[in-house]
């Protein structure tokens, strides 16, 4: 059942590609909100440092769970 979820196609690729990329995108703004802040670049406030933080774990967890489920 999980299968059907995981590698439901949007645009021709499975779902489990799409949460893969945007926990990448979502690390990467991570780092750039730390690093920004750090260098006196306040563009993005670190109070979202956190937030961004907890939307990426979910999503990878979403999408481990998603990968690991599929098969069992």
């Amino acid at each position: 059942m999980l299968q059907n979820v995981s590698y439901a196609l949007i645009f021709g690729k499975p779902l489990i590609l799409y949460l893969g990329v945007l926990t990448l995108f979502a690390v990467l703004l991570i780092v750039s909100i730390a690093v920004l802040n750090f260098k006196g670049i306040r563009t993005i406030p670190f109070k979202w440092h956190p937030r961004v933080a907890a939307i990426a774990i979910f999503i990878a967890l979403v999408h481990g769970a998603l990968g690991l489920l599929a098969y069992w």
